[in-house]
C-alpha cells in the first residue's frame, strides 16, 4: 500500500537548508515524500522554495539561549501537531535537542538525526566533555534512528555507550560531481575570475572554502601563508565562505591576525560559481580543528584540484595522502605550509592529484549515494513501525 508521507528536515539556519540538503530534499520529493524544510528565517529560505521544496521559517540560534530555545521549542510542538508529520529529521546540534524534543512532545512517529561532526573531541577539556556526551546520550535517546557522516563518530557513540551499534549507520557525504565537473567550465572562466579578483595570471593561489572561524584552522592558514610567500613570492590565499557572526570564535577580513599577509588575501563572501571558483585555484587548505565530512575538499578533488586538510575525523575521509592530497597534524601551521609549498613548487605533483581526485570523486563522492541510503532507512523504519510506504517518482507538493 502507498500513501503521502510528511517528512520535515529541521536546520538551524536556512543557509544550511540550501547549501548542504536542498539536492537531498529534492530527491526525496522523487521518492514520493511531502517534505518541509524547517530553519530560522533567512534569505535562503526563498531559493528553497523556488526549487520546488515546502519551508517553514521557526526562529533559532546556534548559541545557547535557555528563553529563546524555550520559545523555539513551543513553536516546534505545535508546528509538528499541526502538520502531523510522520517523520523528523534533524541536521546539526541545536535541531538534534530541540527539534528532537519536540517531536517527541508532539508524538511524531519516527524521529531520525543525522550527526554532522561531534563538537567535541579527545582534547576537549574533561568537564566540558561530560556535559556534552550528556547531551549527546539525551539526544540519542531521543532518535529512533541515527545516521553518521563519518565511521569514527559511530565508533565514538558505540564506545561511550551514547547509542547500540544497531541503531547506527553510515551515510557518509557528497556533492554534485555533475556540477563540480572541471569539463563543464570554459577554458575562458579561469582567467576572468582572477582578474576579476585582483589576482594575476601567473599567481599562485591557494584556496579556502568555509566559515569564517578560529575552528575552521584560518590563523593557522595565516601563518602557513607568511612561511609560503617566502619562497613562492606570488602565492595569493583566495577565501570563500560567510562570516559567523553569532559564533565566539567569529573572524573578519579586519582581523589583525592577517595584517601581515593581508595583501596576499581576497575575500570573496559566499558565491553561488563555486565550481568556476576552484577551477583557478592551484590547490585547496582545509586546516579545520573539528569536521563531520566536509564538502569543500571534495568539490575540489571532483575539479581537480588537490587539497591539503588536517589529519582529523572527517578531513581523512576525503583525501588519499600522497595520491590525491595530503594530510598534515592538526595546529601545525609550518607542516601545511610544507605540504602547500610541495604542491605550488610542483605543477606535475599537481596535475597527477589532480587527476587522482577526480576519479576518487567519481568513486565515492557522489551524493546520491548518500540519498538513498536516507531513503532506505525512511523505508525500513516506516515498514518497522507499520506505516505505508510512499509511492515512488510520484511529486508530491505539500499542502499550505
Amino acid at each position: 500500500m502507498t500513501s503521502a508521507v510528511k517528512v520535515a528536515h529541521i536546520t538551524t539556519i536556512d543557509l544550511s537548508l540550501r547549501i548542504l540538503m536542498l539536492n537531498q530534499l529534492k530527491y526525496l520529493i522523487g521518492e514520493g515524500y511531502e517534505i518541509t524544510g524547517i530553519s530560522a528565517p533567512g534569505e535562503h529560505l526563498k531559493v528553497v522554495e523556488e526549487a520546488g521544496v515546502h519551508t517553514i521559517a521557526v526562529p533559532m540560534t546556534r548559541r545557547v539561549t535557555p528563553i529563546a530555545d524555550l520559545i523555539s521549542l513551543v513553536r516546534l510542538v505545535q508546528l509538528m501537531r499541526r502538520e502531523k508529520f510522520t517523520i523528523v529529521h534533524t541536521h546539526t546540534p541545536k535541531p538534534a535537542l530541540v527539534g528532537q524534543l519536540a517531536a517527541r512532545l508532539a508524538g511524531v512517529p519516527i524521529i531520525v538525526n543525522t550527526l554532522h561532526g561531534l563538537v567535541y573531541r579527545d582534547d576537549t577539556p574533561r568537564l566540558k566533555r561530560a556535559v556534552l556526551l550528556t547531551l549527546d546520550r539525551f539526544c540519542a535517546q531521543l532518535s529512533h534512528f541515527i545516521l553518521s557522516q563519518n565511521p569514527d563518530d559511530i565508533e565514538t557513540f558505540v564506545n561511550e555507550g551514547l547509542a547500540p551499534r544497531d541503531k547506527l549507520r553510515l551515510i557518509g557525504n557528497g556533492i554534485d560531481i555533475s556540477r563540480f565537473d572541471p569539463s563543464r567550465i570554459s577554458p575562458e572562466a579561469p582567467a576572468k575570475l582572477r582578474k576579476e579578483l585582483g589576482i594575476g595570471e601567473n599567481d599562485k593561489v591557494i584556496g579556502f572554502v568555509g566559515r569564517l572561524v578560529i575552528e575552521k584552522g584560518l590563523v593557522e592558514l595565516t601563518r602557513a601563508l607568511e612561511l609560503v610567500a617566502e619562497k613562492v613570492p606570488n602565492v595569493k590565499l583566495c577565501i570563500v565562505g560567510p562570516n559567523e557572526v553569532e559564533k565566539s570564535d567569529a573572524l573578519s577580513h579586519k582581523d589583525a591576525r592577517f595584517d601581515s599577509v593581508r595583501d596576499r588575501m581576497i575575500f570573496t563572501g559566499l558565491r553561488d560559481d563555486m565550481p568556476e571558483l576552484l577551477s583557478m585555484m592551484d590547490v585547496l587548505a582545509l586546516p579545520s580543528h573539528r569536521e563531520g565530512f566536509p564538502r569543500s575538499p571534495m568539490e575540489a578533488a571532483a575539479m581537480k584540484k588537490p587539497v591539503v586538510v588536517t589529519d582529523i575525523t572527517g578531513c581523512r575521509e576525503t583525501v588519499i595522502h600522497g595520491k590525491t592530497g595530503f594530510l598534515f597534524p592538526k595546529h601545525d601551521a609550518e607542516a601545511l605550509a610544507d605540504r602547500l609549498l610541495e604542491l605550488l613548487m610542483n605543477p606535475t605533483l599537481v596535475s597527477e592529484f589532480g587527476e587522482a581526485g577526480r576519479r576518487l570523486a567519481e568513486e565515492r563522492f557522489d551524493e546520491r549515494n548518500v540519498f538513498r541510503i536516507v531513503a532506505k532507512t525512511y523505508r525500513e523504519l516506516l515498514t518497522q513501525k507499520g506505516h505505508d510506504l510512499p509511492e515512488r517518482g510520484v511529486l508530491r507538493a505539500p499542502a499550505v
